[in-house]
């Protein structure tokens, strides 16, 4: 079999981000098609089915002959990238599960029902702003009028990418079909946080996904020209914005357990010697308890009036998405516990398309040791033995669940 390293090596080049560091690979870009084309090639040379569904999702079939699709078991993760991103966030799952196809044949298993890989498109939301679009469509917990309508940076929405992708926009939404498809899923990931660097472990299973969002603050104010306005009569949503972003620090801080950021910022116009008219904040916020990110939320939207007020603005708070706490199937979890020999189980405040699909077919996670405990970020690692040893798992408990 191929390592699992090896497989990433063969993607090293892949959407290399020459500003930022790290890889900008956003869906149904030069950069993703490519890495979608890679997996359909190495799916192809293990002799797996490929096809892509009506949502965008990929899947490479083991059929077992006689037992048809239903209620097969699936597993596997993304390949879009957030901005700027590192090597194993996405990818890792995608070639781990390729390999654990591998050490399945080389050990003669014979599946009693079918298997299946599935790459899921836009998991990260970079370029259309909604996290795990592809598994949300797939379930329906994204209105596919709505998916359609999403714009990215440059105007292009969501239907138009989707077209140029060779997919019919009108086909988006729940599907049945697929979901039938799906008895258990299992999703391989690198830990996104410093866990199993202290446990002494190279695997953990997933216990549960803190509930997370996604809101857009809009600060207006007045745009006018730098060189010819008085301080005194400005309406700058900048300087509100800046007040915002201070604001979120410090409720987040007040509340046990609670995450807070603002990772993007753009300003309109955006010109050096330009006042901005309009200055729009990406939040997200997470905490365990769905109630306690709610009225975080409310906080901040109400320090940040306050802010815009003072400045003579005013602030327009929207949410883009939302998914609650998620636990992990408990009888999957135990099972992913015994086939693995009692390793750790690690809670998580990142997202994942496991997490959407928790809610209508069992799931459950598996996090490979991440010894920088850095994630989202060129700094984001994975050993070597690491990677193999999370194949050897991920291969262990399919072995188990087939």
């Amino acid at each position: 079999m191929e390592s699992v390293s090896t497989l990433l090596d063969s993607i090293d080049g892949v959407g290399r981000d020459a500003r930022r560091g790290g890889y900008s690979r956003p869906v149904y870009s030069a950069a993703e098609s490519e890495l979608r084309e890679w997996f359909a090639a190495e799916a192809g040379r293990r002799g797996l089915a490929v096809e892509t569904d009506r949502n965008g999702i990929l899947w490479a079939w083991w059929d077992v002959p006689g037992t048809g699709r239903k209620g097969s078991l699936v597993t596997g993760s993304h390949l879009d990238s957030v901005p700027g991103g590192g090597a194993f966030d996405g990818p890792l799952g995608v070639a781990s599960a390729l390999a654990a196809v591998d050490l399945l044949r080389g050990r003669g298993v014979q599946p009693n029902r079918s298997l299946a890989v599935a790459v899921f498109p836009e998991e990260e939301g970079s370029r259309f702003g909604v996290a795990c679009l592809g598994s949300r469509l797939l379930t329906g917990t994204l209105d596919a009028d709505r998916a359609r309508s999403l714009t990215d940076a440059d105007g292009t929405t969501f239907a138009e990418a989707s077209r140029a992708a060779g997919l019919d926009p009108a086909g988006l939404g729940r599907d049945e079909e697929a979901l039938g498809n799906i008895g258990d899923f299992l999703e391989l990931h690198v830990e996104q946080g410093r866990g199993l660097i202290d446990l002494d472990s190279a695997v953990a299973v997933g216990s549960f996904v803190l509930g997370h969002g996604r809101w857009r603050l809009s600060v207006r104010g007045q745009g006018n020209h730098a060189g010819t306005t008085l301080m005194a009569d400005r309406a700058d949503p900048m300087v509100a914005a800046a007040q915002v972003v201070l604001a979120v620090r410090e409720a987040a801080r007040r509340q046990d357990g609670a995450r807070a950021t603002v990772g993007r910022l753009t300003p309109v116009p955006g010109g050096t010697n330009v006042i901005a008219s309009r200055v729009d904040l990406w939040l997200d916020v997470r905490h365990p308890d769905d109630a306690v990110t709610a009225a975080l939320v409310e906080t901040i939207h109400g320090k940040a009036q306050k802010a815009a007020a003072f400045e003579g603005c005013s602030v327009i708070l929207t949410e883009e998405s939302f998914s609650g706490t998620v636990a992990f199937d408990p009888a999957l979890q135990r099972g992913l516990a015994n086939s693995l020999g009692g390793v750790p189980s690690l809670p998580t405040g990142a997202g994942h398309d496991a997490a959407v699909l928790a809610g209508v077919v069992p799931s459950a996670m598996l996090y490979v040791r991440n010894p920088t405990g850095v994630s989202h970020s060129p700094e984001e690692y994975v050993e070597r033995e690491d990677a193999d040893a999370g194949a050897a798992a991920l291969a262990d408990v399919l072995e188990d669940l087939l």
